[in-house]
């Protein structure tokens, strides 16, 4: 099983459709059944074995450094986007110095799941295979989803490559936040704020976009009423 030693959290956003709870408290550490939602992603890695993370900031940046300064697993270190706030894409590019040279885990801070019989970080590892990959994503079903309201993704195909929703569609799978990536598919990509959706996109075109599905629920954590989604979902599954 392939046993990535860093991980790339993206946590810079403004958590505008979180208002008014971010207004004070930056999104990713809202908390959601009592542990701030950036706690919910970092404790998965360090159970996957993850020994560093690189977190970037940019919104109330001086509380996320603070919290952060407690956690000893994995250990953290800040990408510091106060100054230009860089999108998904542009983010990791300015990281990948902290990141390295080999392929690392990408999770967003605003979702976590509810795991199935196999943690599902130890699913997407064990379906890396750099020699027809340069990006595996975890998919979540639309439909089992929690707070999830949009209408998919993609299409996966028998052998677990993505294809796109096309425009006025509804597609099976969403991007559940979680993602291994080959930090060599940053080549020729823009200086400044790009989205992550480029390196998709281009990667679909050279038929190296694979996923795996989630085993158990995704919970996306975008407004305040997902909050009360999430933590339903969490009581349900415990009872």
């Amino acid at each position: 099983m392939f046993e990535p030693k860093a991980a790339m959290v993206l946590a810079a956003g403004l958590g505008t459709r979180m208002r008014p709870l971010s207004s004070t408290t930056p999104k990713p550490l809202v908390e959601v059944a009592g542990r701030p939602l950036i706690d919910h992603c970092l404790d998965d890695l360090a159970r996957a074995g993850v020994e560093m993370a690189v977190v970037n900031v940019h919104y109330l940046a001086d509380r996320m450094r603070g919290y952060l300064a407690a956690r000893k697993l994995p250990k953290i270190m800040i990408s510091d986007e106060q100054g230009l706030l860089l999108e998904t894409g542009g983010g990791i590019k300015k990281a990948l110095p902290l990141l390295g040279d080999e392929p690392f885990i990408l999770r967003n801070a605003d979702s976590f799941w509810m795991e199935g019989v196999r943690p599902n970080l130890d699913w997407l590892r064990s379906a890396w295979d750099p020699s027809r990959m340069d990006i595996l994503l975890m998919l979540a079903s639309t439909v089992s989803s929690v707070g999830y309201t949009g209408r998919g993704d993609f299409f996966l195909d028998k052998e677990g490559r993505l294809t796109r929703r096309m425009e006025r569609t509804v597609a099976p799978f969403a991007y559940a936040g979680a993602a291994i990536i080959n930090p060599k598919v940053f080549a020729d990509t823009p200086n400044g704020a790009f989205s992550l959706n480029l390196l998709f996109d281009r990667s679909i075109e050279a038929g190296r976009l694979f996923g795996v599905r989630l085993d158990g629920i995704w919970i996306n954590v975008e407004t305040p009423g997902a909050i009360a989604q999430a933590e339903h979902a969490i009581t349900a599954s415990a009872a």
